[in-house]
C-alpha cells in the first residue's frame, strides 16, 4: 500500500492514497491540501493519462480548458489527457481533493521531485520545474 508520507511543496500537501505499485499501474490516487494562498502548478495538460477530481473539502478552483469551475466537498470533474487546465484556492481556508489518475503513471517521486526545486527559497528555476513535469508527462502552458 502507498505511503501516508505527506510530500510538501511550498503551500500544498499530497499524501498518497495508491501508487503504480499498488495498482499495478492502472492509477494512483492521492489528496491534495492547498493552503490559502499557496503556490500551485502552472496550467498544463497530461500526455498519457487522464485525470478525475473529487472534492473533500472547501472549494478549490479549476480551470479546464479555459472555463472555470468551482469544486466543493463532493464534487467532482474529469480531465481528459490533453486538456490544459490549472487550479488554485481562491479562498482563505485549506482546500482538499482527491486526485486519480489513470492509467497510474504519475506517482510520489513527480511530487518529490518538483519539491525539492520549488522548496529551496528564493524564486523557483522554471527550467528545472519544467524538466520535471516533461519527464513525468506533463506539458506546461505558459501565456
Amino acid at each position: 500500500m502507498a505511503t501516508k508520507e505527506i510530500i510538501a511543496i511550498s503551500g500544498l500537501e499530497v499524501k498518497f492514497c495508491l501508487d503504480e505499485d499498488d495498482t499495478n499501474g492502472q492509477l494512483t490516487m492521492f489528496e491534495v491540501t492547498v493552503n490559502a494562498a499557496a503556490k500551485v502548478p502552472v496550467p498544463h495538460y497530461h500526455k498519457d493519462f487522464d485525470e478525475s477530481i473529487y472534492g473533500l473539502e472547501g472549494t478549490v478552483t479549476f480551470k479546464i480548458d479555459g472555463k472555470e469551475l468551482e469544486i466543493g466537498m463532493g464534487d467532482s470533474c474529469f480531465i481528459p489527457r490533453g486538456i490544459v487546465h490549472g487550479f488554485e484556492n481562491k479562498t482563505n481556508s485549506r482546500v482538499k481533493f482527491l486526485a486519480i489518475v489513470n492509467p497510474g503513471i504519475l506517482g510520489p517521486a513527480y511530487f518529490k521531485e518538483l519539491a525539492v526545486i520549488i522548496n529551496a527559497g528564493g524564486p523557483p528555476d522554471m527550467v528545472k520545474v519544467k524538466a520535471v513535469l516533461q519527464k513525468h508527462g506533463l506539458v506546461p502552458v505558459m501565456d
